[in-house]
């Protein structure tokens, strides 16, 4: 293991241990509310988080046999974002197999992250606003972006439940 990113990979791990429960206990109605500011539903976010999981998966990947700096394509930052959850149509996925494959891919990139080789850590690619990235900020940076969707379907969960109460 990658001892450097030891606490990340143990965070990681407990977030989605405690998630994966949280969110298959989740009424179908409070997951599929439109409530964000971006008008995404938890089932949405969840399918962004999905898609974020396997394009970090990729990257990691490249970032291991390519040179620096990697070509691959910028999903996020171009908007595609919401077109791979428009195509996926992740509002009608069964909510059991979404929270099942979030879970799973997410896992995958912790042990990606326990794997990473030390020496292709300062690997990088060139994100579409032109910003240099290297494997090492990409694995440093992805437990802010899991929280950051994790804080967001909390925030929701606990306003549709109060909502109904």
């Amino acid at each position: 293991m990658t001892s450097q990113f030891h606490d990340i990979c143990s965070e990681l791990t407990d977030l989605i241990e405690k998630w994966e429960a949280k969110l298959a206990v989740q009424p179908a109605e409070t997951v599929s509310r439109r409530k964000n500011n971006q008008g995404r539903t938890i089932r949405q976010i969840v399918g962004h988080m999905v898609d974020s999981a396997t394009n970090n998966t990729h990257r990691i990947i490249h970032m291991h046999y390519q040179k620096s700096p990697i070509t691959y394509p910028d999903y996020a930052n171009l908007g595609n974002n919401d077109r791979w959850i428009a195509i996926q149509n992740y509002q009608e996925e069964d909510w059991d197999e979404l929270v099942m494959l979030w879970a799973a891919v997410n896992r995958h990139v912790v042990h990606l992250i326990q794997h990473a080789n030390e020496s292709k850590l300062d690997q990088y690619w060139i994100s579409a606003l032109k910003e240099k990235v290297t494997l090492r900020e990409m694995i440093s940076d992805y437990p802010r972006h899991f929280k950051l969707h994790i804080n967001e379907i909390s925030a929701l969960i606990n306003q549709l439940t109060i909502n109904h109460d």
